[in-house]
């Protein structure tokens, strides 16, 4: 019992997903001694639900991964392992037994009726009554964890990541922009093509202030809720989304080229304008964008999207703009870095 309680202490002390999960595999090792053990990360879309395996043991000892950054190795549709299908439809521990006298057991962590972890252990068949009612005991522990930390991290109107989050996720984007631009040969190549990138996008409701003005704060309130739903609908399973204040919100997107990005935006701005908001009808959304470099700062990356926002908002607005080819188009001047050179392109 005191190790039980030893256990919970180390997890409830970690205030960051990743520390939490090592913490949780960490307690299930030590108590529990799966022959192998994974903590999934689900995240569920219109089509599909995907999941990461972000910690766990294996054959190669415990890994730890990112919780908020997932890395596309290691992710795979749910549809491709049966029991975690079946877990995900069922909302519900399931259990499979295996032909070497083990067994694999998958408890699910829900939230609004759809799972936002899984976590799958493959036990001896003296696993024992009382251990598994422990092990489900854990398994609600750490769910109620979760959310008490999503909470503190979430915007309390929308449910995106809220602006304090926003520069603690930026700095690990802009870490991991540096250590793939350290990367060479082979591993260079696991970042995609060599014009992958990360990307943050700043997107701002157009003319919000007359939605205030004509209908009223509750219903502005609506209309931000409806944008932050869409852009769940409209972005990809591991992009990370703020909403970093008033009618403006951040998007950060993972790897990809500028073509793939301007797609992606360009899809969320043409979603936007063909939905209709409650009683205040169209609304649009005007989008600039910019590369995550590996020298940048937050300031930097934040400057250069607004830069192109701003040119969006004075040449029409409902439009996307990326800063890196308004600079090659001569259409705004590069701005200075922080060391006092200028952008070359």
């Amino acid at each position: 019992m005191l190790e039980l309680i030893s256990h919970v202490v180390q997890i409830s002390a970690r205030r960051d997903r990743t520390e939490i999960n090592s913490a949780m595999v960490d307690t299930l090792l030590d108590l529990f001694q799966p022959q192998n053990l994974t903590i999934y990360r689900c995240y569920t879309g219109n089509k599909k639900t995907v999941v990461f395996a972000c910690a766990g043991y294996g054959q190669n000892g415990q890994f730890l991964r990112n919780a908020y950054l997932p890395d596309h190795h290691y992710c795979h549709p749910i549809e491709r392992d049966p029991l975690l299908h079946r877990c995900r439809k069922e909302l519900s521990a399931v259990i499979d037994f295996l032909e070497d006298g083990t067994h694999r057991i998958v408890f699910p962590v829900i939230r609004l009726n759809e799972p936002i972890y899984l976590i799958e252990l493959t036990l001896t068949d003296e696993f024992s009554a009382d251990q598994r009612v422990t092990l489900m005991g854990l398994v609600e522990y750490f769910g109620n964890h979760i959310s008490l930390l999503d909470y503190g991290e979430a915007d309390t109107l929308t449910g995106l990541a809220s602006r304090k989050t926003f520069d603690k996720h930026l700095f690990e984007l802009l870490g991991k922009a540096a250590s793939d631009e350290m990367l060479s040969g082979p591993e260079s190549r696991r970042r995609g093509t060599p014009d992958s990138n990360h990307w943050l996008a700043v997107c701002d409701i157009d003319h919000f202030k007359q939605v205030n003005d004509n209908f009223g704060h509750l219903i502005g309130d609506e209309v931000l809720i409806m944008m932050a739903q869409e852009m769940r609908h409209s972005f990809r399973f591991d992009d990370q989304l703020f909403r970093f204040g008033g009618e403006e919100f951040v998007a950060l997107l993972q790897p990809t080229e500028e073509k793939h990005a301007f797609a992606t935006l360009e899809r969320f701005r043409t979603n936007v304008e063909n939905q209709m908001f409650s009683r205040v009808g169209r609304i649009t959304v005007s989008v600039g964008f910019s590369v995550l470099k590996p020298n940048d700062t937050p300031t930097d990356v934040i400057d250069r999207a607004d830069e192109a926002l701003y040119f969006a908002k004075r040449n029409g607005r409902n439009r996307v703009d990326c800063y890196e080819t308004l600079v090659a188009n001569g259409d705004v001047a590069a701005k200075e870095i922080a060391k006092g050179e200028v952008e070359l392109f």
